[in-house]
C-alpha cells in the first residue's frame, strides 16, 4: 500500500496507465490523480505569503508510531500498522504546536499538493464564518438574498445556517456507487466526470435543478450540493470568488507555506466542496489554528459555537445512520465532531482516506492525506479515528 503507482507513464503515456475525467476517482488511478489535479481540470491559484510563513518546531518523537492501537475488529496493532494499511500517502501529528511525526510515503514529498477532497468544506465553513463575524453576511438570512437565482429550487426558503450544518430538506444523494445519483450528475455538471448532454453546464446551474425531499432544519444529512451553495452564497455576500477569500482569509493569515489551490468548473466557478489540493504541512497548520480557538484568524466565538452547538445539533444527528459510526457526534458548521473517552475531536473528513483531527484535551492535531481505493470505508475511519486519539494519549501522558 506504500508503493509508488505507475499512472501515467511514457510519452505520450500508454493506454493502460492514462488518467483522464473518465476514471481518475477509481483505482488504481486515485493515488496519482490525487496529487495532479492541475493535470487533470481547470483550477484557481489560493496563493500563501512567502513573507508571512508560520514556522513549524519539529521535535520527532519515535515512540507515536509505536502507540498501542484496539482496532475495529477487536485486534490490537501499534499505530504505524494502522496508518501501512490504510493507503497513508503523508501524515503529520502534532502536540503542543509541535510536529512530533512526519512521514511521506508513495512518492509524496513536502511540497507535493494532495487533494484534501471534503475536508475543503471545513476550510469554505470558516470563511463563512469569518464573513459572518465581519458582517458581510447574516447566517439566519434566506438563501435568495443572495443568490434569488435559486428560489424556485428546492433551497428557496433555506436559510445559511441550514447550509452550515447540512439540514437543508434538499433532495440530493450522496450516494458514490450508484452512477446517476445526484452527486454523480453534480460531479459531471462541475467538470469533474465526462458530461451528458442532458447534464447542466456549471455548477451553480446544476443546484437551480435541484428540489425538495424535506423540510429544512430537521435531520442531518450529509449533502455535498449544500457547501457548494454556502460558497456561491459567501461568493455573492463578499463580491469576491472563493480562492481569492480562501487566501486573504485564511491562508496568508495563517502563514501558509505554500499556494494551494482550486479545481473550477467549465464556467470558472470553484468547486467548494471538495475542489482544494494543499500540502500536509499547510493542513496541519490549519488544524493548529483551529485548536487555538481561531487564532485570531477563524473567530474564536464561531469555534466555541460549533464545540458547544444548540441541542438541536446533536438531535439532528442522532437519529441519522452516522451515529453508529460515530457514536455521540454533530455536525456543526462544517466540521464533524467525534467524542471519545479523553474529550470531543473536532475533525475534517474527506472521501477516500482525507482527515485533520483536532483534540483540544490533549492538544493535538493529526493530518492524514490517503488513497483508499474506495470513496468510503469505516473500518479505515474508526481505526484512523482511534488511532489519533490513542497518539494524543500518549502524548499528554
Amino acid at each position: 500500500m506504500g508503493a509508488t503507482d505507475d499512472r501515467m507513464t511514457g510519452f505520450p503515456p500508454s493506454d493502460e496507465t492514462l488518467v483522464d475525467l473518465s476514471g481518475w476517482q477509481d483505482p488504481p488511478n486515485v493515488r496519482w490523480a490525487f496529487r495532479h489535479m492541475r493535470e487533470l481540470m481547470p483550477t484557481h491559484a489560493i496563493p500563501a505569503d512567502p513573507a508571512h510563513v508560520r514556522t513549524l518546531t519539529t521535535a520527532l518523537d519515535p515512540m507515536v508510531e509505536a502507540t498501542p492501537v484496539s482496532r475495529l475488529d477487536g485486534s490490537t496493532t501499534r499505530a504505524g500498522g494502522v496508518f501501512t494499511d490504510t493507503w497513508t500517502d503523508a501524515l503529520i501529528v502534532m502536540h503542543d504546536g509541535v510536529v512530533v511525526e512526519e512521514q511521506y510515503l508513495a512518492g509524496m514529498t513536502p511540497h507535493t499538493p494532495h487533494l484534501v477532497m471534503s475536508v475543503s468544506k471545513s476550510i469554505v465553513g470558516c470563511v463563512a464564518g469569518i464573513l459572518a463575524d465581519r458582517g458581510v453576511l447574516d447566517v439566519e438570512a434566506q438563501l435568495t438574498h443572495y443568490v434569488p437565482e435559486v428560489a424556485t429550487s428546492g433551497y428557496g426558503d433555506a436559510t445559511v445556517r441550514h447550509l452550515l450544518d447540512m439540514r437543508t430538506g434538499v433532495a440530493f444523494s450522496e450516494t458514490y456507487q450508484a452512477p446517476d445519483s445526484e452527486v454523480r450528475v453534480m460531479e459531471r455538471s462541475m467538470g469533474w466526470r465526462p458530461s451528458l448532454d442532458s447534464d447542466p453546464v456549471g455548477m451553480y446551474r446544476y443546484l437551480t435543478t435541484l428540489g425538495t425531499a424535506t423540510d429544512h432544519g430537521g435531520s442531518f444529512t450529509y449533502r455535498s450540493a449544500d457547501t457548494d451553495m454556502l460558497g456561491w452564497v459567501c461568493e455573492r455576500a463578499a463580491g469576491i470568488r472563493m480562492a481569492d477569500l480562501v487566501s486573504s482569509l485564511v491562508w496568508i493569515p495563517m502563514g501558509a507555506e505554500q499556494d494551494a489551490d482550486i479545481t473550477c468548473d467549465p464556467v470558472g466557478s470553484a468547486v467548494h466542496d471538495g475542489g482544494i489540493s494543499a500540502i500536509a504541512r499547510d493542513l496541519a497548520r490549519f488544524g493548529q489554528l483551529l485548536l487555538d480557538d481561531g487564532g485570531k484568524v477563524v473567530p474564536a466565538k464561531w469555534l466555541a459555537d460549533s464545540w458547544q452547538p444548540p441541542a438541536d445539533v446533536r438531535e439532528a444527528f442522532a437519529g441519522t445512520d452516522n451515529e453508529p459510526v460515530l457514536p455521540g457526534g454533530w455536525y456543526r458548521n462544517q466540521f464533524w465532531f467525534v467524542p471519545n473517552h479523553r474529550g470531543t475531536a473536532l475533525v475534517c473528513l474527506g472521501i477516500h482516506g482525507q482527515m485533520v483531527y483536532v483534540h483540544r484535551e490533549t492538544r493535538t492535531v493529526g493530518v492524514k492525506l490517503s488513497s483508499w481505493p474506495d470513496p468510503q470505508n469505516a473500518t479505515y475511519l474508526i481505526d484512523t479515528l482511534r488511532t489519533f486519539a490513542a497518539i494524543g494519549a500518549r502524548l499528554d501522558a
